[in-house]
């Protein structure tokens, strides 16, 4: 894949009013946009659709967790908006049932193992009785015998879940920061070429672009980051 094939820009923003403002802005410069939360319940289920139409890729980030028959269901309707990606919680029921309602689908589905803001401390306050990464490799391994078509995960696990995974599953690293950006409330961060070489296939990218003070030239900087780590 070439860089701006694995550049996901999260529009991590209030409004669809200033969704379109970072779209546009951007151009064709990036083509690939994660919408979650804080959208969705805006009106980014529409907006997804609308950015599909217009020939952009989408990821639809609802990190799903049901009872296996309303995944399935979910996930059916998710195929129909046309999207590229969504996620579910890597649980084994759930992961299941939403691999078998994706197949022969165009719809990757990925599973969440553990949230980039999360460390050793927050695991074990949730009762997990794992290190990230133990928990991260678990997850992995579940992950691939459910037949998902991908992972999110810290960058600073992608090399150990390559190893499990193989080569063929998507690798998708939020918690991206390029050099000089602040972390924010992230705790396992990464910068875009050393995550590259670590072994992930896409990178999430939200507030180094939409805070910046020139989104396009943010996404530039990035891009060409991508590219040394390719």
């Amino acid at each position: 894949m070439e860089a701006k094939e694995r550049l996901i820009i999260g529009l991590d923003v209030p409004t669809i009013g200033e969704a379109e403002t970072v779209v546009s802005t951007i151009g064709s410069t990036a083509s690939f946009y994660k919408i979650g939360y804080q959208l969705v319940f805006a009106g980014g289920l529409e907006f997804a659709r609308d950015l599909v139409a217009d020939g952009n890729r989408v990821f639809l980030d609802m990190k799903l967790l049901d009872i296996d028959n309303t995944i399935s269901r979910g996930v059916e309707n998710i195929i129909k908006m046309g999207v590229t990606m969504t996620t579910i919680h890597a649980y084994p029921k759930a992961m299941k049932a939403a691999a078998e309602s994706a197949q022969g689908s165009d719809l990757c589905i990925l599973a969440v193992s553990v949230l980039t803001s999360m460390d050793d401390d927050d695991l074990s306050n949730a009762g997990y009785q794992y290190t990230t990464g133990d928990l991260v490799a678990k997850r992995a391994k579940q992950a691939f015998d459910a037949g998902m078509g991908g992972i999110v995960a810290s960058a600073h696990e992608a090399a150990k879940i390559r190893n499990i995974i193989g080569e063929d599953m998507a690798l998708v690293t939020p918690g991206i920061r390029p050099e000089g950006s602040a972390h924010g409330d992230q705790k396992r961060v990464m910068a875009p070429a050393e995550a590259i070489r670590a072994g992930a296939s896409h990178l999430v990218v939200a507030r180094p672009i939409i805070e910046a003070d020139n989104c396009k030239a943010a996404v530039k900087q990035i891009l060409n980051e991508i590219e040394n780590g390719i």
